[in-house]
């Protein structure tokens, strides 16, 4: 059974156009992108590597 958590994103926008944003719960899952849903998925993909890194970061303690 999958679980689905739900996170908040906060997304800015640079001064030339590009949008950043990183996870409110995770704050170490930034990106950035050149429209709000590229940012969104690049968040995504990062939350992604995050997790999977303290996911092993655990079993090695």
């Amino acid at each position: 059974m999958k679980v689905m958590n739900t996170y908040t994103a906060i997304i800015k926008k640079g001064e030339q156009g590009f949008y950043f944003g990183w996870i409110e719960e995770v704050p170490e899952a930034m990106s950035q992108g050149s429209t709000v849903n590229e940012l969104l998925e690049n968040l995504k993909d990062a939350l992604s590597l995050v997790m999977e890194d303290k996911k092993t970061l655990e079993f090695r303690l």
